[in-house]
């Protein structure tokens, strides 16, 4: 047998394949722990992906801001907030109120995001929804139905004598102005949105218009309450139009609650909180001792709108408006036809206008929609 040579390593028959089969299963354990954690980080990245793009469990929101007016018919929101019952309902929520003197203000404060919701009139909501092609807002419940009156100065005792004659409404494109519009229309006049026509309307603000009209500036005034009533009984003004007389049953929406769609979708729970203390706002209306409602009522007008009311005017405001939290959601074409024919909106379709949803759940009745949203 033959020696080997210096420097060549000997070979043996039967142990020349052991280190190359040691070395393959390591390299073959090595490949499979890396694919192994590569797996891993995969369903990792995976899950996470999922997670990020579930949508986050919805939640209370931390501030409720909430608009209304120094109105009579916004006494759900007078009662609410000035008696703690909507805070004490929100729990933890905060809420933080904002006074308007009429509708479009609000609606725009509302798209801005300056607050979340608001009491204001069906117009105003209704041009709303119809510009955003739905996105905007929806209406959750009714507060106040009735209490609107075309007023006139001495010697107006017919339609006609409107004729070259200047009235005023609380703001272009809200309700009382729409109504004062569409109703003209019906007469016979026609109207323009910047005054001119048969009869001008001038949008101005309520107490302006006490003062204008006390003045001998205005011919006249479609006002909410108390503003009626504070001009019959203030300034000598009669009653031309009573607006319950154009309506089936007297009945029509004077005051409604809205909420800004992207709010309620993020926070149903504090839109729920909301309804809750609206709906026993309203109930503490209908319940309450006069004398005790007139006192809360005024010190809340005080509060908001500057000043008190006169008994009298105050009694006669009451005595004009049903505070009820059903919006009346059947009338809303009609609403929708007053404001096309007074040139304030378009003819749209109003599907999904409300969400009566969590109303009915909150207050157990089964108050409809009029297949106009959801019930």
């Amino acid at each position: 047998m033959t020696s080997p040579q210096p420097g060549m390593k000997r070979i043996v028959a039967g142990e020349s394949n052991k280190p190359q089969r040691s070395r393959a299963v390591e390299i073959a354990l090595a490949i499979g722990l890396v694919l192994l954690i590569g797996a891993g980080a995969a369903v990792s990245s995976a899950m996470s992906t999922a997670q990020s793009a579930a949508p986050a469990p919805a939640s209370d929101a931390q501030e409720l801001k909430l608009g209304y007016f120094g109105n009579i018919t916004h006494a759900p929101a007078l009662v609410g907030v000035s008696q703690g019952i909507i805070a004490k309902e929100l729990g933890s929520t905060r809420l933080s109120t904002e006074s308007f003197n009429a509708g479009p203000a609000a609606i725009e404060a509302l798209n801005a995001g300056a607050i979340d919701a608001t009491y204001i009139g069906p117009n105003p909501a209704i041009n709303s929804f119809v510009k955003s092609q739905g996105e905007s807002i929806s209406i959750i419940a009714g507060a106040a139905a009735g209490g609107a009156q075309l007023v006139v100065r001495e010697g107006i005792n017919s339609p006609a004598d409107l004729r070259g004659k200047t009235l005023a409404s609380p703001q272009l494109g809200g309700t009382q102005d729409v109504a004062l519009r569409s109703w003209l229309a019906k007469q016979g006049f026609k109207t323009n949105t910047d005054g001119s026509g048969d009869v001008a309307i001038n949008p101005t603000e309520n107490a302006q218009t006490l003062k204008l009209f006390q003045d001998g500036k205005l011919d006249g005034a479609w006002l909410p309450e108390p503003w009626a009533s504070r001009l019959v009984l203030q300034a000598g003004a009669k009653v031309l139009v009573d607006e319950k007389d154009l309506w089936d049953k007297g009945e029509f929406s004077t005051t409604v609650l809205i909420v800004n769609k992207k709010f309620a979708a993020e926070h149903p729970q504090t839109v729920k909180s909301l309804l809750r203390g609206h709906a026993e706002s309203v109930a503490w209306l209908k319940d309450a001792p006069e004398a005790e409602k007139a006192s809360v009522l005024n010190a809340a007008l005080k509060e908001s709108a500057g000043a008190e009311l006169e008994p009298d005017v105050l009694e006669r405001s009451l005595q004009n408006i049903v505070f009820t939290v059903d919006p009346l959601a059947g009338t809303y074409k009609k609403l929708l036809q007053d404001g096309v024919e007074a040139g304030t909106t378009k003819q749209a379709d109003l599907n999904g206008m409300f969400d009566l949803t969590a109303l009915n759940e909150v207050t157990g009745e089964n108050i409809t929609a009029a297949d106009l949203g959801k019930d």
